[in-house]
Order: C-alpha cells, then sequence, then structure tokens
C-alpha cells in the first residue's frame, strides 16, 4: 500500500512540473516585449496562459451581467492617425457630414461644422483640454466603401495585456452618422489573432477564450439597454442571439488615457455564437445584406450573402435551395408539400419565433424594414439555414424612428419581403405566429420582471453615462438618460396591450 501511494505521488509530481513547464512556455511566449515605437504601447506583463490562449470561451469573465468591465486600447499615434486617415477618405471630413442625430444631439456641434477643439493641427493627438483633434489628409487607395482598416493595438484589462490586437471602425449609419457629426465615440471590433501572421506568438491569441468581440456605441439609445436587453429577449424565448455586457472603454493614442465612454460589447456569430449555441460549428454562417437580402424573386447575388465561414468554398446552394424553394408554385397548388420542402432547407420555427418576439418589442433596423441586420447559419445537424439577429440599438422604440415598423397582423408587409409574407399568407405558419406571440407574453416579455432589469442595469451604468455626458464631444443628454426607464417600461406595457387585444381579436 506504501509503495502504491509513493508511485502515485511520484506520478502526481511530474505531472504537476511537466504542466507548470508548459504553462510557463505558454507565459513566456506571451510576454510583453519593450515597444520601440514609443506613445501608445505600454509594457504591462501580459498575463496567464488560460486568459490568453484558453481553450473554452469564459463568459463570467469577459460578459458579466452584474459589473460594468472597463477596457483601455493602447495604440501608436501613427496607427491612430492611420485610421482617422482612413475614415476622412472613405466618409469625408469627420464633423462635417450629414446623419441622425443621436440621443437628442446633446453635447453635440450643429450639423455640419466642425467641433471646436483647440490645437487642431489634425494629428488626432490629443489637446489642451484633454479633446481630441480630428483631421487629416486622405489614404490612396482607401475610397472603395470597404470596411475600415485594421491596424495594431494593445489592449488592457485586469492587470493584463494583449499585444498586437486588430481593430477597426464597424458600421453602418452609426458610424457614419457618429463620424459625421464629430463624435469620436465610434463602434469598432477587436480581432485577437489578426496579426499572427506577423507575430507568430499570438497565433491563436485569444480574450479568455474569444477572437473577436464586437463594441456597439449604443448610438440613437440614450437608455443605453436596448442592444443587451434585446439580445437576452430573444435567446430566452429560444431564439439563437449573442450574449451582450456592458464596457466602459478608454483610449490612448501616446497622450494618456481618454474616456470614450460606455459600449456594449457583443460576442460575434461565427466566433463562439454557433460554437456555444449549436452542437456543430462547422456549417456556413452568412451575413447578408443588399437587394438579395430581402429575398425578393430574383434578388440572390453572391455579394448579398458574405460568408463569414468556409470562405474558401464559393457553394452558395444552401442559399439558392431557399430562393428556390419560398418561391416555388407549390406554395399556392400544394400548401403542403411547400411547407415541408420549405422546412428542410429553412428552420421555419425559429424564423416565426424571432419574428414573433422582434413585432412585439418592435425594431425599427432589421428584415421586413431594412434588409440586413440578421446572420443565417447551415446548421450540419439538420441542414436547415437559421435566422439569427443581430445589431438591437434601433429596438424597443414605440415612436419617433424615420421608417415605419411592422403591426402585430404584418399586413403592410409586400412580396419584397417574402419570408414575412409568404408565411403570414400560410394558414399554418400564421397561426404558428400567433402561438409565439402568446408564449412570449406568458414566458418572456413580463412587465415587471423588465421593470426590474430596466432598472437593475440603469443604475449599474448610471456613473458611467453621466462621466460620458461630461465629454461635450459625445452626444449625451442626462434628461433623456433620467427618463428612459420610464420610457422603456411605458413601451412594454403598451405593447403588451396591443399584442393581448390582437391575440383576443
Amino acid at each position: 500500500m506504501k509503495k502504491n501511494a509513493r508511485f502515485l505521488s511520484i506520478v502526481l509530481i511530474s505531472l504537476f512540473l511537466l504542466s507548470a513547464c508548459s504553462l510557463s512556455e505558454l507565459r513566456e511566449s506571451i510576454q510583453t516585449e519593450e515597444s520601440s515605437a514609443g506613445g501608445g504601447i505600454s509594457s504591462v506583463p501580459s498575463g496567464s496562459a488560460s486568459s490568453h490562449f484558453g481553450g473554452d470561451p469564459d463568459y463570467e469573465m469577459v460578459f458579466p451581467q452584474d459589473e460594468v468591465s472597463e477596457i483601455t486600447i493602447q495604440i501608436t499615434p501613427e496607427n491612430w492617425q492611420a485610421m482617422l486617415d482612413d475614415m476622412t477618405a472613405n466618409y469625408g471630413e469627420q464633423g462635417a457630414g450629414e446623419g441622425l442625430k443621436p440621443a437628442d444631439g446633446a453635447g453635440q456641434p450643429p450639423l455640419g461644422e466642425k467641433p471646436a477643439f483647440p490645437g487642431g493641427d489634425g494629428t488626432g493627438r490629443q489637446a489642451p483640454g484633454g479633446k481630441p483633434n480630428f483631421g487629416g489628409g486622405r489614404l490612396p487607395g482607401q475610397t472603395d466603401g470597404s470596411n475600415p482598416i485594421w491596424v495594431e493595438a494593445e489592449i488592457i484589462f485586469e492587470g493584463e495585456s494583449w499585444q498586437h490586437v486588430g481593430i477597426r471602425f464597424k458600421g453602418n449609419s452609426s458610424l457614419r452618422s457618429t463620424w459625421g457629426i464629430g463624435s469620436l465615440k465610434l463602434p469598432f471590433k477587436l480581432d485577437f489573432d489578426q496579426y499572427e501572421d506577423e507575430y507568430p506568438k499570438t497565433e491563436d491569441q485569444r480574450f479568455y477564450g474569444f477572437k473577436q468581440l464586437s463594441f456597439s456605441s449604443n448610438f440613437r439609445d440614450n437608455s443605453f439597454l436596448r442592444e443587451k436587453v434585446s439580445a437576452d429577449l430573444f435567446r430566452e424565448a429560444g431564439v439563437p442571439s449573442a450574449r451582450t455586457a456592458f464596457y466602459a472603454v478608454s483610449i490612448d493614442y501616446g497622450e494618456g488615457p481618454i474616456y470614450l465612454g460606455l459600449y456594449t460589447a457583443v460576442e460575434l456569430v461565427d466566433d463562439t455564437l454557433i460554437t456555444t449555441q449549436f452542437s456543430d460549428d462547422s456549417g456556413n454562417v452568412y451575413k447578408p445584406e443588399g437587394s438579395g437580402a430581402t429575398f425578393a424573386a430574383g434578388s440572390f447575388t453572391e455579394a448579398s450573402f458574405d460568408k463569414e465561414t468556409n470562405q474558401e468554398d464559393e457553394d452558395y446552394s444552401d442559399i439558392l435551395a431557399l430562393f428556390e424553394i419560398l418561391h416555388s408554385d407549390l406554395r399556392l397548388t400544394d400548401p403542403g408539400s411547400w411547407r415541408g420542402q420549405l422546412e428542410n432547407v429553412f428552420d421555419v420555427d425559429t424564423f416565426l419565433n424571432w419574428l414573433a418576439v422582434n413585432t412585439v418589442i418592435q425594431n425599427w433596423d432589421t428584415y421586413g424594414v431594412m434588409n440586413h441586420n440578421y446572420y443565417l447559419y447551415n446548421n450540419p445537424e439538420t441542414g436547415q439555414l437559421v435566422w439569427i439577429p443581430w445589431d438591437n440599438n434601433e429596438s424597443l422604440k414605440s415612436g419617433g424612428g424615420v421608417r415605419p415598423v411592422l403591426s402585430l397582423d404584418l399586413r403592410e408587409v409586400g412580396e419584397d419581403w417574402p419570408l414575412i409574407s409568404y408565411l403570414r399568407d400560410d394558414p399554418v405558419y400564421f397561426q404558428k405566429y400567433q402561438d409565439y406571440l402568446e408564449g412570449f407574453l406568458a414566458d418572456v416579455f413580463v412587465e415587471d420582471d423588465l421593470a426590474e432589469t430596466f432598472s437593475t442595469y440603469h443604475d449599474l451604468i448610471a456613473p458611467y453615462v453621466i462621466d460620458e455626458a461630461l465629454d461635450t464631444t459625445l452626444a449625451i443628454s442626462v434628461k433623456a438618460f433620467e427618463n428612459s426607464v420610464d420610457d422603456l417600461t411605458a413601451h412594454v406595457q403598451d405593447r403588451i396591450r396591443s399584442t393581448e387585444a390582437f391575440l383576443e381579436n
């Protein structure tokens, strides 16, 4: 017995030493090297191997639900200027564009005027008084309307740092409008192994298991809650949806940290959502946008269905199959066969569930109104394309939008949005849609629960929002923020009454 115990001890000690050696080697491989670029890059120790090269995504660390995380982006002045120059080349002079005014435009310069910062030397460096300057020339070859450029940055979080991380601005109307009105609070995206070819030590670098993260600026949302709460509502109702969390974001491009404001971090569909919410993550992920994203007859183009995974494979047969079956004559001549064939290639139940939730909460910027802001995932387990919502900052709004929203009976939706109109016109599917409406009201969209959620999150983020409001370069209305919980609660009350009345009639 003693020999066995002694042998077991030796084995355990050996395993411990081997593990310690491997962790030590990993840690050594990610230690920070002193930067010779100067300005904007620190020499904070990189941290632990588990935080930088861990396996499973750590949702509790990256997406906490009961606290505001703080993150700092450190970037060289040259890289920062390159980002600003690229934006100028693609969208015109910063602060001189047209666009929607977020959150009542509090603290913003008038549209068409540049913010009057001291020392406007066009360098992008911080001027006296802590305000950043804007400007810079045009970059050749950056006027084709493509995504903004990637540059290198260092990310500081919880006393650890991640080196050679890719960062770029992102977004559509939120990016254009924010840039146009002169605000620096631009939405952005991080990729932690974007530069692994240039820096092999960052190969498969992760942020607690996440390769990429998206940061929404909460544009046109004076509550700062819509992106988060709506994503949670979809997921609670059984629709695959990204996890989110609040982040206070600062940037340092050589002159000390500048607080950008409160962002909502969103997990990427093609990174961890399909890994954690599906049993097989090897399928095609599409981010549709453009005319083909309406699914109107004859509108398919490959350009409308941007592939986020399996990009080397140019096979779009799964999307084409959905187009073909959706517009088949069987829809009118043999509805039962049409439904069966449609369900072979498209997860109709998830779509009807999404449609019910989306129509109850109201959303001004998604399918049925705009031809973007959703993903499709071809689930290998079922062979069906699954609907995944995206970008919810224009949801949970009862009025004031620049476009109409969908009514509960969907009567205004025409054949230019066939995924809705064709399913609405089918009695079987329309009944399922109503069943999802009823289930959402009974199980998820509960007034008291949501009022408590709004209040809890509001109190959590209030100090960070108020700090953001003190910066006159950012469009924050403190009064609108203070009233936002009442506004959201009133919207919920109205939507519950409207949906109940529709179901009763």
